[in-house]
């Protein structure tokens, strides 16, 4: 059986790890989080992060806007916030609603409080590794999961399963600035279970309930499952088929309890940084 990337207990590391240093610091790290609308899994996903960001110590403000907010209302609230010198982080959660288009108002956020890392300037830094203000907190996650469990990538081949701008496209980026051998596939793939075989490092993001299957993993790979779902039955989901191919893999993350309790971590870890580097004190 394979072994458990427990991202769960990694990112309660990193969050005692946060909370210790935010406690010795002069002036505390602000994120400020845009809800607009009323999607269900929107509020519950902001609910958790304020909840954790106040546990660590950090002052955070959640700004909820109606269903029908104005294009100018939700652009007048970000640049209020970019000029905002006591906050240092800002998150718009998407999606948005269907009349506003979210990379109008991504590209609105100051990419020095960008704390997603979706703002092009911050894009554009991580493809050319030279220093984003801060770097898309899944694959962000992803990457500090396979380092705690000391797992190589340098020289290892890598198959991205998904191609989307918040997760597939920078986990890529991610993967080859520590030198793996990267190949991006998605649902659209040919032959996608013959590439997936000759993956070292097996990663799927697509949110396509139960994708890989056994006969996508060869003996031995490291399986992490990005995917989150909900069954018939209303219970979450990833995109990997968990029983069987952690048969076959060396290391698996389990859903949940893997990459989205790394995500969590990753968010305030960026806005401790975007703290510091913004810091007068």
């Amino acid at each position: 059986m394979a072994v458990i990337l427990d991202g769960k207990t990694c990112s309660k590391e990193i969050l005692e790890d946060i909370k210790k240093r935010v406690a010795k610091m002069p002036q505390k790290p602000s994120i400020a989080v845009i809800l607009a609308g009323e999607d269900p899994a929107s509020k519950i996903y902001v609910k958790n992060k304020e909840k954790t960001a106040l546990e660590l110590g950090f002052t955070s403000k959640v700004y909820r806007l109606e269903e029908n907010v104005s294009a100018e209302e939700l652009k007048n609230l970000i640049l209020n916030l970019n000029r905002d010198k006591d906050t240092h982080a800002i998150l718009l959660q998407l999606p948005l609603p269907k009349h506003l288009k979210s990379r109008d108002f991504i590209e609105l956020i100051d990419p020095g409080k960008d704390v997603d890392g979706f703002h092009p300037i911050n894009c554009g830094k991580l493809l050319t590794n030279s220093n984003p203000y801060a770097v898309s907190c899944t694959p962000k996650g992803v990457i500090r999961l396979l380092k705690k469990y000391n797992i190589e990538i340098q020289g290892r081949h890598a198959v991205v399963i998904g191609r989307s701008n918040m997760v597939g496209k920078p986990l890529s980026v991610l993967l080859l600035n520590e030198n793996a051998t990267v190949t991006m596939a998605h649902s659209k793939t040919k032959n996608l279970s013959e590439i997936a075989r000759e993956a070292d490092i097996l990663i799927s993001a697509t949110g396509i309930c139960g994708l890989v299957k056994k006969d996508f993993v060869k003996d031995g790979a490291v399986v992490v499952d990005v995917g989150i779902t909900r069954d018939f039955e209303g219970k979450i989901k990833g995109d990997v088929d968990f029983e069987e191919v952690s048969k076959t893999a060396s290391f698996i993350t389990p859903v949940p309890g893997g990459v989205g309790p790394m995500t969590i971590a990753m968010l305030m870890e960026n806005t401790l940084e975007l703290c510091l580097n913004n810091a007068e004190f």
